[in-house]
């Protein structure tokens, strides 16, 4: 069996290194960002309204709680995971009823 890439597979295998390294920068420009925007609030509570609540949780659940526990600056994960469930458990109320 041969060991050795077809050309096409090593340029494949160089763009998908980029594309990660390109990403890793954008999130890491963001954590910036987002830590220079907390630091201008200071030590006020951010009040969000439900509908970003629930964005949040979206996104925080198809993360996860490890990556969370990463990226995660304005609330913790376990409050991003909590309106989560709540999410689902209203949509179950509601399916119900």
């Amino acid at each position: 069996m041969k060991t050795f890439l077809k050309s096409w597979q090593l340029l494949l295998l160089i763009l998908a290194g980029w594309i990660n390294h390109r990403q890793q920068d954008v999130v890491e420009y963001l954590r910036a960002e987002n830590r220079v925007l907390r630091e201008k609030l200071g030590k006020k509570r951010i009040l969000l309204n439900d509908d970003q609540r629930r964005r949040l949780a979206v996104k925080g659940k198809i993360l996860g709680r490890r990556s969370l526990e990463q990226l995660a600056t304005i609330v913790s994960p376990d409050t991003i995971l909590r309106w989560h469930r709540e999410l689902v458990t209203a949509k179950w109320t509601v399916a119900i009823l």
